[in-house]
């Protein structure tokens, strides 16, 4: 079963990305999951996932950032942090003013049984839930590629995290 955001979130997929279900793709703790599908058939597809969780009051960026290098290591295998940096009072284009911190991985993991290192590019942010003040939660959105391929996919992640936008809430009724 796919994971769900504590904050609900619209995006846009940049042409030639597909949605995928989270749990036929490898990544059942995502909310959602994008593929490139221009990438079929060359035994790594890129991804974009977007996953989140309530946070705690203490949290701070650092710590989320170290916090999913720690599971990367844990799950996939050998990761190497390349750069971070912190974002946030002048964010994006179109992107929600909150603190974030980028940071960009080499991993070297086995895909279908075979070693791949892989480059990841994750934005990490921290979000205060427009419907319960005080409540803030972590979005977590990665972008996954051979890293031979990353140049190809890289522009298309910062589209797509340009068009990130907190849903506006449906009147009930």
């Amino acid at each position: 079963m796919p994971g769900t955001l504590p904050v609900p979130l619209n995006v846009e997929l940049p042409q030639g990305w597909q949605s995928a279900p989270p749990d036929e793709v490898g990544a059942p703790q995502a909310a959602f999951v994008a593929v490139h599908m221009a990438s079929r058939g060359q035994g790594f597809m890129p991804n974009i996932t977007v996953t989140g969780h309530a946070l705690e009051a203490s949290s701070s960026l650092h710590g989320l950032a170290e916090e999913s290098v720690r599971r990367l290591r844990e799950n996939v295998g050998a990761v190497e942090i390349v750069k971070r940096t912190e974002v946030g009072t002048s964010p994006a284009p179109g992107l929600i003013d909150a603190p974030g911190i980028v940071q960009n991985l080499r991993i070297q993991a086995s895909v279908n049984g075979q070693p791949m290192e892989l480059a990841q590019s994750q934005f990490i942010l921290v979000l205060e839930n427009e419907q319960r003040r005080g409540e803030r939660a972590e979005i977590e959105i990665a972008l996954t590629a051979r890293t031979s391929q990353l140049q190809d996919v890289l522009e298309d992640f910062q589209t797509f995290v340009s068009t990130l936008r907190p849903a506006t809430p449906t009147p009930e009724g």
